[in-house]
């Protein structure tokens, strides 16, 4: 016979949208329990900014809703509830102090992600929230007035807490649910895309899922021997047709399969888009920015006669990686130990073209599971951005990543996390 226990409100998923939104419903005063199917929460936490976490940025509101694109008003009441600097306070209050660096960006003093999951297990135990760890669901369905959510069997996890009184159901009932499991993107933190159908299996659409913050793959087989160079504070430029384009700049890394670094990160949500239309996107790298074409075809012309005496690879360190320059002439078919008086002028002119506009070929991307984070989810139109409760389901509450709509990378997608949840747990808690 199947155990069950019955709970006001349960959520199911335990990273920054989920904890929050258990903290949040438990002011209420009613018994709030927080499902986590791995044996502690906030694993994907661990993982961003470098394993310093980017907990948010502190632009203004406006800045906020245009990075999660053209339906970015949706977040407006969420992030106006609980606003970047309600997230700082909230953690200062806690005891964790923040700073700011670069962009807005605010990470936690101690450089340390740890030390969030640290707050919000705190906060949650202060809360008394219920945790129960290793509890995968594999089911969520609504009668008679209650949501039925039922552990999957033989998951393979063991339950690490020592005694369990009672001992975990196998069914939980709760009157309110908050669904907060996140996305596709890294699996191993538990983001494995069960929420999408437990959604899905309620009645929900789930717009279609695309990688977000991901480096692209590069066709151009020279590339390959630039594993790990970095190009710092270029220009980019995807082309797509006679007149789309895709602008940014900043420094680009080479990897073993293509192109990463920030920018190409932030760039990629929209350049994944047009590769769903397009075999090939063209990149074109202007490999220094900040002098114009004609500048920089006079300061070629006269170095040439001023330093006719020194060879070519030496002399474009000053502008460019030593680990770039020689496949770099070598796919120019330019010798790099020739001497500068020896260049002629076609040679000058293919140097030229390559270092305004470096033109590489993007034919993909890598997976959604190697993503920061996932683009799509369940549908923005059928959420009440008031409060997070479904349009379909009353009762039930979305929150965090599970939710169609990404940004960019700055800390952006984790306010995005922290502010869904928030209201989802006020609303749930009828607060």
């Amino acid at each position: 016979m199947e155990m069950k226990d019955r709970y006001p409100i349960a959520v199911v998923g335990g990273g920054p949208a989920g904890c929050m939104a258990a903290i949040k419903a438990s002011t209420a005063g009613e018994k709030v329990v927080l499902l986590e199917k791995n044996p502690d929460i906030g694993r994907k936490i661990l993982l961003t900014g470098n394993g310093r976490c980017n907990l948010t940025n502190n632009s203004s509101l406006s800045v906020l809703l245009e990075k999660f694109g053209r339906r970015g008003s949706f977040f407006r009441t969420a992030f106006s509830t609980f606003t970047s600097n309600d997230l700082v306070s909230f953690f200062n209050k806690a005891g964790l102090k923040v700073k700011e660096e670069d962009g807005g960006r605010i990470f936690p003093i101690t450089d340390r992600s740890q030390s969030v999951n640290d707050v919000l297990r705190d906060q949650l135990k202060k809360g008394k929230v219920k945790i129960i760890y290793n509890y995968p669901v594999q089911e969520l369905k609504k009668e008679d007035g209650y949501f039925q959510i039922k552990k999957a069997k033989n998951s393979g996890m063991k339950n690490k807490q020592k005694k369990l009184i009672p001992p975990i159901s196998d069914v939980i009932l709760a009157s309110r649910v908050i669904l907060s499991t996140g996305g596709v993107s890294y699996p191993k933190t538990g983001s494995t895309g069960d929420g999408y159908q437990l959604a899905r299996d309620l009645g929900h659409h789930i717009t279609p899922l695309k990688p977000g913050l991901v480096p692209l793959k590069i066709k151009e087989d020279w590339t390959r021997s630039l594993q790990g160079v970095v190009l710092k504070e270029v220009g980019l430029t995807f082309r797509h047709g006679k007149q789309g384009r895709i602008k940014g700049e900043g420094d680009v890394l080479f990897t073993h399969y293509g192109v990463s670094g920030p920018t190409i990160l932030d760039l990629s949500q929209d350049v994944v888009k047009l590769l769903d239309r397009e075999v090939e996107v063209k990149l074109f790298l202007d490999l220094i920015p900040t002098v114009t074409r004609e500048k920089m075809e006079g300061i070629l012309l006269a170095d040439l006669k001023k330093h006719g005496k020194k060879d070519l690879q030496n002399y474009l360190r000053r502008y460019l990686p030593l680990g770039f320059i020689k496949p770099f002439l070598e796919e120019m078919a330019i010798d790099s130990n020739k001497k500068l008086n020896q260049i002629h002028r076609r040679e000058r002119i293919t140097l030229l073209d390559n270092i305004k506009n470096l033109k590489l070929t993007v034919n993909g991307s890598l997976p959604l599971v190697k993503a920061m984070v996932t683009c799509g989810g369940i549908s923005r139109r059928e959420i009440n951005p008031e409060t997070m409760e479904s349009r379909l389901v009353p009762g039930l509450y979305l929150a965090g990543e599970i939710i169609a709509g990404c940004a960019t990378s700055g800390g952006y997608n984790l306010q995005q996390a922290f502010s869904t949840g928030f209201l989802a747990g006020k609303g749930a808690g009828g607060l």
